[in-house]
């Protein structure tokens, strides 16, 4: 067995389920030592049980403090940091009109702020050993879709954050990707799919009078997207080029060339595109 200094480690934030859990369990069959993050006791206990490799850690990318105990257990581990894995975030849709400002707050506070807090936090332990950092973005970081303009505007924020921090730290010798996966089979939207209830709820009367049934017909979408998707694994691979290879990607577009080549589409040909992805034909 190597001493522990010798071994290299990456954090994976919100590895609890889908593609952080996915990740944290490629990268600890690669030899890594995984440190990763959840927030619930029951999922921390589950993780431990998942490969030797994997230590979990509370991390909380919306807690300042929790972000700065969980960088000094790694950092007392003695194991060498090389790696970051932005990847904890939430998915939240509805229409620009009449979703609440506080919703569009908790899904940035996650997906935007959390990466950005994480990656402030241990940037200056990556450097020490020429790290990386891996964001995990979308294809809805290059493609919008009507109701789904939070989702997609925290992915943009990303992928303009992953963009700018890879020239910024270039000269010290960080590498820094962004991993963008189409659609995946992953939980994400099912965690966050409202009733027609909490729509009203969330949107108001007027909301759901005016966006319900585009909504419904959204819904219906986005749940034949998780049984179609892609498997998971594809996108640790991806996850895992980025952390190993002598030179990877700065960008990696996992199962979404069709969806990225609409993005450069003129607009009126691009929204059709996007039209003919969210809604059943007529």
């Amino acid at each position: 067995m190597p001493e522990q200094r010798d071994r290299k480690g990456v954090v994976v934030t919100g590895a609890s389920s889908g593609i952080g859990e996915a990740a944290a369990l490629g990268l600890a069959h690669k030899g890594f030592v995984v440190f990763a993050g959840f927030r619930s006791a029951a999922d921390g206990q589950r993780m431990a049980a998942l490969h030797a490799n994997i230590q979990p850690i509370r991390l909380d990318v919306t807690d300042s403090q929790s972000v700065t105990i969980a960088c000094t257990q790694v950092l007392s581990s003695g194991v060498s940091l090389h790696g970051l894995v932005n990847n904890a975030g939430i998915a939240i849709g509805g229409p620009v009109e009449f979703l609440p400002i506080d919703e569009w707050r908790r899904l940035f506070d996650v997906n935007v702020f959390g990466a950005v807090m994480a990656t402030q936090a241990f940037l200056p332990h990556l450097k020490a050993h020429h790290g990386r950092i891996v964001f995990i973005g979308s294809i809805s970081g290059r493609l919008a879709a009507p109701f789904l303009a939070p989702y997609s505007a925290s992915k943009f924020a990303l992928r303009a954050i992953a963009d700018a921090l890879r020239m910024e730290v270039a000269p010290s010798g960080v590498l820094v990707s962004i991993v963008e996966p189409g659609s995946v089979t992953t939980p994400i939207w099912s965690k966050g799919r409202r009733t027609r209830q909490q729509m009203e709820q969330v949107l108001g009367a007027q909301g759901v009078a005016l966006y319900g049934s585009d909504l419904e017909e959204l819904l219906r979408a986005s749940e034949l997207q998780e049984r179609v998707g892609m498997p998971v694994e594809r996108v640790t691979q991806a996850i895992v080029h980025a952390l190993t290879a002598r030179r990877p990607k700065t960008h990696y577009l996992v199962g979404s060339r069709l969806a990225s080549a609409a993005s450069h589409l003129p607009a009126t040909l691009r929204d059709r595109y996007v039209f003919g992805r969210t809604r059943r034909p007529n």
